[in-house]
Parts: C-alpha cells; structure tokens; sequence
C-alpha cells in the first residue's frame, strides 16, 4: 500500500511584522491509499494551515510533501494549480457552492478544467449520474438557496469527486449542519471509502467527525501529539 500523503518535518513561519511566528513546528505524518484519516485539533491549533499545505493552496517554510508520489515543495503556483485539479477533491464546511448555478452545475464546474476534451453534455451526463448515487436526482435542476443544508453539502462531495481524485480532503464538513444531518454525511463517507476506496482526511474539532474515521491524528501548537494513534476496533 502506497502513501497518497507523506509529509516529513514541515515547518510553516507567518510574519507578525517583522517578527517570524512558527505555526507549523516539524510535522510529519502519512495517509496511505485507502484511508480515512480524522486530523483533529482545536481553534488555533494549525490544522487548517496544514490543511491549506495538503491541498496545495500553501507551501511550507520548510520539510517536504509529497502527494501521491509527486514532490510539491518543488512545485511552481502553476504546477500546484495543475495537481490541484487532478488529484484532490475538496469539501468545505459552508460548502462553498456557486449560488445562482443549479447543482447539475455546480457539479460539472471541475471537468470545465480537467476534461476540456469533454462536450458540455458529456460534462452534464456525468455530473447528473454523480447526484443520482447522492439521492438528488430530483434536485438536480435547483439552486442551492432551494436546498437543504444536508443536500447542499451532498452537491459538493459529488462535485468533489467529480473527476475521481485519489485523496478527498473535508475541512469541518459538518459544521453547519444538525446532528442527524451530520451523521447522514459522515455515513456517506464511510461509504465512498469503502466502495470507492477513496482516501479520505478529514479535518476536524468534532468528536463525531474523528468517531466516524478509522484513524485519528491529533495536532496542537502545531505539533503532532500522537502521530498515528490507531484507535482501538470496535470488538
């Protein structure tokens, strides 16, 4: 089994003024292929500026990165651009949909830059098959103002996978959703990793989150505490 994150000694500096402040302090951390990963950690704790290295929108003062086997440290705006595209599919916890567009979409914007070869018919045909698999088959055509929070967030894990990314990356995916909302996108999932055997990392502050995955890695102060903790299968 191949590593899809493998990331050694990260070191992530922002300028207070002239001041140095180090946020990210020698992370190190791998995701293998067919994982689903809950990175955890409070407010201020530095998840989401590695969040922002391991979706390439960042890179790191210092340490290496590899995605998939590419180096990304070494990489140009361009080139993280390109990778970006192509190998990682995003989930945001306010979505993040284009909000005068209808799902169908919504869902076929990514191809728009990674399968310009694609017809706009052929970008609609596989975008419409994507929310038929989340149940929205009668949604296709509405705006998100016109769906529910939960229906919105499916919009976007269909988007996300649009072009069959081999990492999936979720930063607080739940967090404007209700409980049993929640528990209906976690489930879904789990159920993508292990029909799809997309690698998944979720990134989180939610017990419930972290429940759902199959591996927890807790960061604070920009440290990691317990690198790989495995939690313990339920007998």
């Amino acid at each position: 089994m191949k590593a899809v994150i493998s990331i050694n000694d990260i070191c992530k500096d922002y300028m207070l003024g002239d001041t140095p402040v180090r946020v990210l302090k020698g992370v190190s951390m791998e995701v293998m292929s067919g994982e689903l990963v809950a990175l955890m950690g409070q407010s201020g704790s530095g998840k989401s500026t590695l969040m922002n290295i391991l979706g390439c929108l960042d890179q790191p003062t210092s340490g290496e990165y590899l995605l998939d086997g590419d180096d990304v440290t070494k990489m140009n705006s361009d080139q993280m651009a390109s990778i970006r595209n192509s190998k990682l599919g995003f989930v945001f916890q306010n979505f993040n949909l284009l909000p005068r567009t209808n799902a169908i979409e919504n869902v076929a914007m990514p191809l728009i830059y990674t399968a310009s070869h694609l017809s706009k018919h052929e970008a609609r045909k596989r975008a419409k098959e994507m929310l038929i698999k989340f149940g929205l088959e009668s949604r296709m055509h509405h705006v998100p103002s016109q769906l529910s929070g939960g229906q919105q967030q499916r919009v976007a894990i269909a988007r996300a996978l649009i072009n069959n990314p081999p990492l999936l990356l979720a930063d607080e995916p739940t967090g404007n959703l209700d409980t049993e909302t929640s528990r209906e996108v976690l489930e879904m999932f789990q159920e993508i990793n292990q029909t799809q055997g997309t690698t998944i990392l979720l990134v989180t502050h939610s017990d419930q989150v972290a429940e759902s995955s199959r591996r927890v890695i807790h960061i604070s102060d920009g440290h990691m505490l317990d690198g790989f903790y495995k939690k313990e299968e339920a007998s």
